[in-house]
């Protein structure tokens, strides 16, 4: 007998820009109705609230490793917030929480800064900078899950279809095209506000 909560994750990063759109709630549970029936791993944006950890650093030179461990504490907060907008969500630790969550039939949001502290005994764990955000968390968790896809979600069209390019411009974060260049994950870009 299959257990389809076993089956590997859709794993959707819901963009930090999305969040002052009044509209999020309602058009993200639309958008998580189309995934009906996949594992769906939501992970947090940056947005506003990681913006005050970088206008931190700048003002007092916390350093590039503080700072990563504040922002990660950022997108905690962040996970939160999105569990109060979405219903039938919940912010988990880990993936094996994750599991639990698919198999209740609630969704979970991945609390990024327990992630990041158990990713840090694997050799490959991502860098403590500022060339590290969501993006490149998401693809990490991607990564890690064995993902069947990563979605991010963001308010505007991509300008090109060139990972690098995306990354030069700032529409993803400087490592990300690193990350996803060797995995074997499939990578989709939609832009939900409109």
């Amino acid at each position: 007998m299959a257990h389809p909560w076993l089956d590997p994750p859709v794993v959707v990063k819901v963009g930090g820009s999305l969040f002052d759109w009044p509209e999020l709630s309602s058009r993200l549970q639309s958008f998580l109705a189309t995934l009906k029936g996949s594992n769906v791993l939501l992970i947090p944006g940056g947005g506003p609230t990681a913006d005050v950890i970088r206008q931190f650093d700048q003002c007092h030179h916390l350093g590039e490793e503080t700072s990563h461990w504040l922002a990660l504490r950022a997108l905690a907060l962040n996970a939160r917030f999105l569990q109060i907008i979405v219903p039938s969500t919940q912010v988990v630790e880990g993936l094996n929480a994750a599991r639990s969550c698919w198999r209740r039939g609630s969704t979970p949001i991945l609390d990024m800064y327990r992630f990041a502290r158990g990713d840090e005994s694997r050799p490959d764990h991502l860098s403590h900078n500022w060339q590290v955000t969501s993006d490149s968390l998401a693809a990490r968790v991607a990564v890690v899950a064995k993902a069947s896809k990563l979605i991010l979600l963001k308010s505007k069209d991509a300008p090109s279809e060139d990972w690098t390019e995306l990354g030069q411009v700032g529409y993803v974060d400087a490592s990300f095209p690193r990350l996803i260049q060797n995995a074997q994950i499939v990578v989709e870009i939609i832009s939900i506000r409109i």
